[in-house]
């Protein structure tokens, strides 16, 4: 199947700004199941765009403004060739096939900065830490649990809540969720990490997800399989329609745009976005792109 993106965003200031270098995290993961065929990038206002890879081997792009601007955009265009994929086909190690894993030395040592969370909290029993239950039942059951106890809600901007403030309010974004689960599944002994990237649906109605947002789960190691999606949001594992643009251990690390502007004062400033879906006439399938936020 092809899928086609086509994004653009727009950023105004006030004022002419300094802005600092940006970093952009959109480009769609190549595995073998996702082969982009084309992808073009642009980033405006004048910038110098520097591709690398990251720490956690993204693909990113650096953006250097050389002088003040009031306005820069981007606008992303890439067509990817999806192979269908059953999230549930692998097997396990045998020291994976029960929560906590039993990883073995090596992983450890691979390991060691995706098993340590945060602050402990008190979790619901589906989620909360217990001895050897099977691997696979416990994971659905905790990203069924979520999906199902807590509501989905829009909000565009700031940083994902504090699983403890989530768990008060049992309402979030696909963030929210994703930092909850984050912290069960570390608390649970498994390696975890954050994905940002595409969700994008066919003749599914009842995905959460907004029309403009990027969407955000996470992926669990798991010894004999790997690294296996999981989203929380909307109770599943992560199949073809997931399509991850950048892993990370916080927040930041997965952020699709990074970057401040500098200025004498207080700067008001406005996003604007346009996006366009325009999957192949020939197959009846939508995406869902993201809004990055907006600097400052």
């Amino acid at each position: 199947m092809i899928i086609h993106i086509d994004y653009h965003a727009a950023y105004q200031y006030g004022a002419e700004v300094s802005l600092s270098p940006h970093v952009i995290r959109v480009f769609p993961r190549r595995d073998m199941f996702v082969r982009v065929l084309d992808l073009q990038f642009h980033c405006g206002g004048g910038a110098d765009i520097q591709f690398r890879r990251d720490l956690f081997d993204n693909e990113t792009a650096y953006c250097f403004f050389p002088a003040d601007t009031n306005a820069f955009d981007i606008a992303l265009r890439a067509s990817l060739e999806v192979t269908s994929r059953n999230a549930l086909h692998f097997l396990l190690d045998s020291h994976g096939t029960n929560i906590p894993p039993r990883y073995s030395d090596t992983e450890l040592i691979q390991l060691q900065t995706y098993l340590t969370g945060g602050p402990s909290i008190h979790l619901p029993a589906p989620l909360a830490p217990a001895a050897d239950r099977p691997t696979v039942e416990t994971l659905m059951t905790m990203v069924r649990w979520m999906h199902e106890q807590i509501v989905y809600e829009r909000r565009d901007e700031g940083p994902p809540l504090p699983p403890r403030e989530l768990l008060a309010r049992m309402k979030g974004t696909c963030r929210d969720f994703t930092a909850l689960m984050l912290e069960a599944l570390r608390q649970n002994g498994v390696a975890a990490r954050l994905v940002s990237g595409f969700l994008w649906k066919a003749q599914v109605e009842n995905e959460r997800g907004a029309d403009d947002d990027l969407h955000a789960w996470v992926e669990a190691y798991l010894p004999g399989a790997g690294w296996i999606g999981l989203d929380p949001t909307n109770g599943t594992f992560c199949d073809h329609h997931a399509i991850a643009a950048a892993a990370g251990l916080t927040p930041d690390d997965i952020a699709p745009l990074s970057g401040t502007y500098y200025g004498h004062q207080q700067i008001p400033s406005r996003l604007s976005t346009r996006l366009i879906t325009a999957p192949d006439k020939s197959q009846d399938q939508k995406l869902l792109l993201g809004r990055l936020p907006a600097s400052g």
